[in-house]
């Protein structure tokens, strides 16, 4: 019994850490991208190829890799996509030319949605239903502490030590987390997958609440990230930091994920629509409030901390949404959620660029943020609104059919 009450915490210990690897993995080549570019002798542009090749790889295998091994039993998935991982920030570590990078990139961000997809299910799986939310708020607490502390320690040994370092510490992270895995996480039974099951899986996604609840976390995500892009010319050009403080301020940012979603995981166990329209219309009086007084260091700083606090807060609700409207394919749907996480984070950097390129300066895409926000609040009350009507309508219609006699 003992065995069974301390397990399921080491479980969730060893998926944050591999969350935690995932997330450097992910994040800490933007800060080394000029050693990287002249290493290889490539542009900063092409060098940011490693950056939107990784997304597109991520986009790919949440929804593929995760529908492959749907079959399959979640440790071993999980230790086979950690190995995976391993492989290619290895490849990157050793990489003789800037293709060799980029496939060591594509190859670890391969394990990317699945890891996330797969062990948010797992997660929710080794805690009571009441706690469900705040489990995969810890599996994603690995992601937070990636950008809090990963990300700037892993770009300092990477001007220290040469970038191939970072990635070296990376593969050792993996091979860490794999062990943690395998000691740790339980050995479930694989899914019983009968002929058509895939299609009984495509299937979950014929419920509009399911793709209500994904376009609320392409929108939603991508209304933090469009902003946070391009923090650095926002901190240095409007809000007068000067270069030497952007490490720390992404330190201020990391530290409101952190605290953001730990909260967030709560809040959304107690009742998840609710605090996700709360969550989400913060979010976009954060980012007006961004837009306002960003001329202003402190303001800045402030808006800065919350944008990172209620952005991510409304990450484990997101989630746990899709997995509550997705219950005949939870893993698949899980999987593809976090497909839609990384083409929010896509859209919304893409966004933010064009209104810079436009003339329109470094204030624009927290304008444009602001707007997704406020388009996810949009989906997630209609969401909200359409999920209580059939509440209603199933509640009425109780007593009549139990007058029909069988």
């Amino acid at each position: 019994m003992s065995e069974a009450r301390t397990r399921p915490p080491a479980g969730l210990i060893a998926l944050a850490l591999g969350g935690f690897g995932i997330g450097l993995t992910e994040f800490v080549i933007l800060g080394l991208l000029p050693e990287v570019a002249d290493d290889f002798s490539v542009t900063i542009p092409q060098a940011g190829y490693l950056v939107s090749g990784y997304a597109i790889s991520v986009a790919f295998g949440g929804v593929f890799v995760t529908a492959a091994t749907a079959s399959m039993r979640p440790k071993t998935v999980l230790c086979g996509l950690m190995v995976l991982f391993i492989v290619g920030n290895l490849l990157s570590a050793v990489a003789s030319g800037y293709g060799a990078m980029l496939l060591g990139r594509i190859v670890a961000a391969l394990c990317h949605g699945a890891f996330f997809g797969i062990g948010s299910v797992l997660a929710a799986s080794l805690v009571p239903a009441n706690r469900k939310a705040q489990a995969i708020s810890v599996m994603f607490l690995g992601l937070t502490v990636a950008n809090v502390l990963g990300v700037p320690l892993g770009t300092f040994l990477g001007q220290a030590y040469g970038w191939r370092s970072t990635f070296w510490t990376i593969t050792g992270i993996g091979v860490v987390a794999l062990v943690g895995l395998l000691a740790f996480i339980p050995t479930q039974p694989a899914e019983h997958r009968p002929t058509g099951q895939l299609r009984r899986e495509l299937a979950a996604f014929r419920n509009g609440q399911v793709w209500l609840s994904i376009l609320v976390t392409v929108f939603g995500f991508g209304a933090m990230f469009g902003t946070f892009t391009y923090i650095a010319p926002i901190l240095t050009d409007l809000a007068g930091f000067p270069e030497t403080a952007i490490p720390w301020m992404l330190v201020l940012f990391g530290s409101g994920l952190f605290v953001g979603n730990l909260l967030g995981g709560r809040a959304a166990d107690r009742q998840l629509d609710r605090t996700l329209l709360v969550l989400l219309s913060t979010l976009t009086v954060v980012l007006i409030g961004f837009a306002a007084v960003v001329g202003n260091a402190w303001g800045a700083g402030t808006a800065l901390f919350l944008l990172g606090a209620v952005g991510f807060a409304s990450v484990p609700g997101m989630q746990m949404r899709v997995l509550e409207f997705a219950a005949a394919a939870p893993t698949l749907a899980s999987g593809v959620n976090i497909s839609a996480f990384n083409a929010g984070n896509a859209i919304g950097a893409w966004l933010g660029g064009l209104t810079i390129t436009a003339g329109l300066g470094y204030r624009s895409p927290i304008i444009v943020g602001a707007s997704l926000a406020m388009t996810a609040l949009i989906l997630m009350a209609a969401a909200a609104s359409a999920h209580r009507r059939r509440i209603t309508a199933s509640a009425s219609a109780e007593p009549l059919t139990a007058t029909i006699p069988s």
